[in-house]
C-alpha cells in the first residue's frame, strides 16, 4: 500500500514538471507571437492586391459610343481600351433602347459594366442607341454629364454593310432574304421605308440628341479615317475624354492579310473578328449612283450640324 502511494506521488511530480515546462514554452512563444501576427505592411504584394481589389467596383459609364451601326463602333471601343485609364463593357448592353432591359433599372445596367479603379473611365457601346428616339432623354436622366462618341462613315457604304450583316445572319440561319437592290429600290426609285436607309440619315437622329445634349458633349469620329489611319482619330478621342495621351502609333500595325489595322499592347496583338472586313453584298453602279444622289441633301444637313464635312460618295 505504501509503495502504491509513493508511486502515485512520483507520477504526480513528473506531471507537474512537464506542465511547468509546457507553460514556459507557451510564454516564450507568446512573447514573439506579435511579430508573426503583425498585419502585412502596405508594401507587401498580398496587401497591395487586396487593397486594389477592394477599391474596384462597377461604375456607370462616363462615356458611351452611341453609334452608328456598322460605322466602326467595335473598332473604336477596342482601340480606346488600349488606354490604361479606360475599361470597356465587353458586350453591347442595349439598356436604353430595349424596354425589357430598361425596366430593370440602373442597378441592372451598372451590373453589366466592368470593374474599375477610382479614376478609370468606364465606356460602353451600343450602336442601336443613335437611331432610337427614346434613348437621348434616358441617357440624360442617367447622367447629364456623360460624354458621347458618334462614329460615322459614308452613309451609302454603311447601308451596304448593314445589309451584308443581316444577309449573313439570315444565311447562317438558312432563311431566305431579298437581294439588296430589291429592298433599296421600288419601281426604280429609292425606297424611303427601308430601315437600313433610315439608319443612314444621320442628321435626323443627331437632331434628337441635340434637343437633349449640347453639341460639345458629342464627339464625332470619322470611321473611314479610323480604318485608314487609326492614331489621329484616337488622339482626338483622348482629348475629348480628358484622358492623358497614352495611345501611340506603335499600338497599331497594318495586317496585309486582313486588309485593316490590328492592335498591339504589352507585346500582344489583337485583330477584330472575321465579320469585320467581310466582302460587301453586290450593288449595281446605277443603284449606287441613285443612292449617293439621294444622300447629298441629308449629308449636307449633317455637315452643317457637326461643323465639318466628309468625303462621302
Amino acid at each position: 500500500m505504501l509503495w502504491t502511494v509513493l508511486l502515485a506521488l512520483l507520477v504526480l511530480l513528473l506531471l507537474q514538471t512537464q506542465l511547468s515546462v509546457s507553460l514556459r514554452d507557451l510564454r516564450t512563444r507568446g512573447s514573439i507571437s506579435p511579430l508573426h501576427s503583425r498585419p502585412p505592411s502596405s508594401s507587401s504584394p498580398s496587401s497591395s492586391s487586396s487593397s486594389s481589389y477592394n477599391a474596384t467596383q462597377q461604375r456607370l459609364p462616363g462615356a458611351i459610343i452611341i453609334g452608328v451601326r456598322k460605322g466602326g463602333t467595335r473598332a473604336l471601343l477596342e482601340m480606346l481600351n488600349l488606354h490604361p485609364d479606360v475599361e470597356v463593357a465587353k458586350a453591347e448592353v442595349h439598356y436604353f433602347n430595349v424596354e425589357e432591359h430598361y425596366r430593370q433599372g440602373l442597378a441592372w445596367y451598372r451590373a453589366q459594366m466592368p470593374f474599375t479603379l477610382p479614376g478609370q473611365l468606364t465606356v460602353e457601346k451600343t450602336p442601336g442607341y443613335f437611331a432610337s428616339p427614346q434613348v437621348p432623354a434616358r441617357v440624360w436622366d442617367m447622367n447629364p454629364a456623360v460624354r458621347l462618341l458618334l462614329i460615322v462613315r459614308d452613309p451609302a457604304e454603311r447601308l451596304v454593310s448593314d445589309y451584308t450583316q443581316v444577309l449573313h445572319n439570315r444565311l447562317t440561319q438558312h432563311k431566305p432574304y431579298q437581294p439588296l437592290e430589291e429592298l433599296l429600290l421600288r419601281k426604280g426609285h429609292i425606297n424611303h421605308g427601308y430601315k437600313a436607309l433610315q439608319r443612314s440619315l444621320y442628321h435626323l437622329h443627331l437632331a434628337r440628341w441635340l434637343e437633349v445634349f449640347p453639341r460639345e458633349q458629342i464627339h464625332v469620329v470619322d470611321g473611314d479615317a479610323l480604318i485608314r489611319d487609326p492614331f489621329p482619330e484616337l488622339r482626338k478621342a483622348e482629348r475629348f475624354l480628358d484622358l492623358p495621351p497614352r495611345i501611340n502609333p506603335s499600338n497599331f500595325y497594318f495586317n496585309i492579310t486582313k486588309g485593316f489595322y490590328c492592335l498591339l499592347s504589352a507585346g500582344h496583338d489583337k485583330c477584330l473578328d472575321e465579320s469585320k472586313g467581310r466582302p460587301h453584298a453586290p450593288l449595281s453602279t446605277q443603284a449606287l449612283q441613285k443612292l449617293c444622289r439621294y444622300f447629298r441633301k441629308p449629308n449636307k444637313h449633317f455637315f452643317e450640324m457637326v461643323g465639318r464635312s466628309f468625303s462621302w460618295c
